[in-house]
């Protein structure tokens, strides 16, 4: 007898496979066209308030494409305002919006800011990261925070080690971006003359 994750993913291929060849009627297509699927989610016990968890996912399969909501409706609601965002992102950079039932690979943030401050990263994560949280060695893209490693209800810990370290205070910067976090490191390191 096949187990649940095997069904699911049977299921998800023959999902696939068919919307797939459906798209071959037409040139241009909206959500409705593309593999979707909604799937109920386990609630986490215990989270820190800042997350909020949703009952239901609603994702399009091969894409990584997906949205969450209370209701099975209200996922899919944000799941047809995900995708009208990221089809539309996709056209802005002159790309072909993807046929239904195809695999999108993935795509990594650019890491165009960070690689200016390369030095600086590896520092950061020697000195600070690793020493609060234990991150040995992580991924750093222009739009990693420092939200994305810890589930505390705020940054002060790190804020507080970095003005530590660096001598520089960036618990003002909303985001807790660290792209922002090392442009200011590196502009009291060497201020404008």
């Amino acid at each position: 007898m096949p187990f649940p994750g095997q069904i699911i993913r049977v299921t998800d291929t023959l999902i696939t496979i068919w919307k797939r060849l459906l798209s071959y009627r037409k040139s241009e297509w909206e959500l409705a066209d593309y593999p979707v699927v909604i799937r109920t989610q386990e609630l986490t016990p215990g989270l820190p308030s800042r997350f909020t968890e949703h009952r239901y996912r609603a994702l399009v399969l091969g894409w990584l494409v997906d949205a969450t909501g209370d209701s099975k409706q209200e996922a899919l609601a944000n799941l047809q305002k995900e995708f009208s965002r990221r089809r539309q992102i996709r056209l802005d950079e002159g790309k072909s919006v993807p046929r239904p039932g195809t695999r999108i690979a993935l795509e990594y943030a650019s890491q165009t800011r960070i690689d200016h401050h390369a030095a600086l990263a590896e520092d950061f994560i020697q000195r600070v990261l690793h020493p609060v949280l234990g991150i040995e060695d992580v991924w750093i893209s222009d739009d990693s925070s420092l939200w994305n490693f810890h589930f505390d209800e705020t940054c002060d810990e790190l804020a507080a080690k970095i003005r530590e370290v660096y001598g520089v205070d960036v618990s003002d910067i909303e985001s807790q971006n660290l792209a922002d976090i090392f442009d200011r490191i590196e502009a009291a390191r060497h201020p404008a003359q």
